[in-house]
Parts: structure tokens; sequence; C-alpha cells
């Protein structure tokens, strides 16, 4: 299979209240070339709402893709347009999204039963693009009762006939009866081996796999059969995994920086926010998991969390919970060794 580097080989997945642009920043100084994604934002929303708050995004976000939800053609056409001329890389259509609200608005995945629609919006904001950024599809294997071949190769098939060359797909289906979204992240099995399919059919798409990709051993194995990852969860809830993802999948020279230097890093940022009058809290979020698994990552996050909500809050926040990390880190004995006699039943 492709292995070479391409502009998918590592992405970050579109988060509705989760990949803000103070998330993009933080993504961005733990991984230089990863692929990020705005959360999904409307198209109606980019034609007659708060343009500068939606499409809002720092420089060093670049490779960044915008999310537009909708199904008629002419709005994200026009949608589109306004991406080109704010600078995105990339405008990507949601196919996926199962929530209530996106299906009484026509949008998400529910398209997936609309495969002539979606050729059609496709069309409309690829020639609204003109060519200067691509227009991309992000997908599930189906939803509901779908099957999860046929239907599936159908929606692929009558999209790519009208020039998409680049899916995103969420191996797992949708159900849009009955099923909550937090549940529909879990519920049904992930099935991979149909992403595999459509790549092994299709050698001449690019396919990117998302859901469930939480390690970069399992990362590197879907490399092995699809063009990119695309993380989702995890690089929220533990966001150090992409700069592990940089080095071992992208840049093998690549160096880690050190949680505490991204911490001052991000700091800076912070700066330029609070400079604007934004609280701090938008800021801290992002940051809460950067410490998981280690020690100290409760007592980083509580200072975090109980500073965040003061007034007059400064970016100095983010060094005392870092000092709270080395604290803990003193004062947590090392690991016992461990006893060759033991391991041998002794």
């Amino acid at each position: 299979m492709n292995t070479a580097p391409n502009p998918w080989r590592l992405c970050v997945a579109p988060m509705m209240d989760w990949t803000t642009t103070q998330c993009r920043v933080l993504h961005r100084l733990l991984s230089p070339s990863a692929r990020l994604y705005t959360e999904m934002v409307h198209a109606n929303a980019v034609l007659h709402g708060d343009r500068a708050r939606l499409l809002e995004f720092s420089a060093s976000e670049h490779p960044l893709a915008l999310q537009l939800g909708g199904s008629d053609p002419t709005t994200l056409a026009a949608a589109t347009r306004i991406a080109v001329d704010a600078g995105f890389d990339e405008v990507n259509l949601n196919c996926g999204c199962p929530s209530d609200r996106v299906q009484s608005g026509r949008f998400g995945a529910c398209l997936m039963l609309e495969p002539a629609l979606v050729a059609d919006c496709f069309r409309a904001m690829q020639d609204a693009a003109g060519g200067v950024i691509p227009i991309t599809i992000k997908c599930r294997i189906g939803v509901d009762d779908q099957d999860d071949d046929h239907d599936f190769q159908r929606f692929i098939d009558t999209v790519a006939a009208a020039g998409c060359s680049v899916f995103i797909v969420h191996a797992r289906k949708a159900w849009l009866k009955g099923l909550s979204p937090k549940e529909n992240r879990e519920i049904p099995p992930l099935n991979y081996p149909r992403a595999f399919r459509l790549k092994a059919n299709h050698p001449e798409l690019t396919v990117v796999l998302n859901g469930g990709l939480t390690t970069v051993s399992s990362m590197a194995a879907a490399l092995d059969e699809l063009d990119g990852v695309m993380l989702g969860r995890i690089a929220w809830h533990e966001p150090y995994v992409l700069a592990l993802a940089e080095q071992a999948l992208m840049n093998p020279a690549f160096e880690p920086p050190s949680r505490e230097q991204v911490v001052r890093e991000y700091a800076h940022y912070v700066s330029t926010r609070l400079a604007k009058g934004e609280g701090i809290a938008h800021s801290i979020r992002p940051l809460l998991g950067l410490f998981q698994g280690l020690p100290g990552a409760r007592s980083f996050r509580r200072v975090l969390s109980d500073g965040a909500p003061k007034p007059q809050t400064d970016p100095m926040l983010l060094f005392q919970a870092l000092a709270a990390v080395t604290l803990t880190q003193a004062m947590t004995p090392p690991p016992k060794p461990t006893d060759p006699r033991d391991a041998a039943g002794w």
C-alpha cells in the first residue's frame, strides 16, 4: 500500500466544542505536520452568522481545513468561496455526524442516504473552490439498516464520479434511530476491513481512517493499508500522542518537545488572547490532558481548573500548574525494582 507522505497522512478530527482555534494552536505545537480541522460550521452560519468568530484561526494552524455542514449546493458553494478567501487549505463536507439537530437540518450522516445530493453538493463546492483548495468528504460506512458493502460502495462511487478523490471514513455505521451521539461513538463496533476494502477497490482514491485510533501502533497498522489516519477524542484527552505520532508517522528526525516546553510556548499564545480581552478559560480547556497518565497530571488539572474562573487570572496560572507537576513528581517514590525471582515464580 501507499506509505509515501501525503497531506492527509496524519489528521485531527473536527470535534464540536473541542477543536477550537485555541485547541488547534496547542495541537500545532505538538505536531508540525498534522492536518487540523475546525469544528463543523453550518454553511448558513458562514453566510449569515458571526463570520469573524466562526472562521477565526491563527497563522500557525496551517494546514487547516474548514468542515462545513449543509445540504444545499448553492449555500455550500457560497460558503466555500468564503473559505477560500479566508485562507483555509481545504473544505470538508460533513456526511457523518449523527446528532438529532444535524438530522433535522438534513445534513451530517443522514446525507449518506442521498448520495446523488452529496455529489451535487460536492460539484458545487469544487466549482466554487476553482481548484485553489481541495474539497473532501467525511462520512460513515453507512447508516441504520444500510448494507455495509453495497450501500457504502454506492455512496462512494456516486460521489467519486462527481470528482471527489479524498474520503475520510469513520469506520462505524451511524444509527440515526434510537442512539445518542455519544452512543454512536461506540455502537456498533468499528469495521476497519470495510475501509480497507474501499482502498483495495479504489486505489486511485485517498482514504483516511477515523475511529478508535488511540495508539501510535494502531495508527501505523492502519497506514499499512490506507493513506492516512485521523485522530479523534484521544487528541483532546491525551494531546501529547500527537507529538509521538509526528515522530513515528511523519518525521523520524522530529524531536518531540517536552510537555513543559509546550506549556511555556502555549503561555505566550494565551497572553495574546488575554490582550484581546478574552478570558483564560477557553485557552485552558485543551491543555488539561497534557500530562495524562503521568505523576502530577491530577495536580496540573486541578490548578488550571481552579484558577481559570477567577477574575484577573493571567498566564502565570500555567506556570503554577507546571510547578504543581514538578512538586508532585518530586514527592512520588520511584517504582520498586522488579525482583527477577518474582517473574520466575520463586
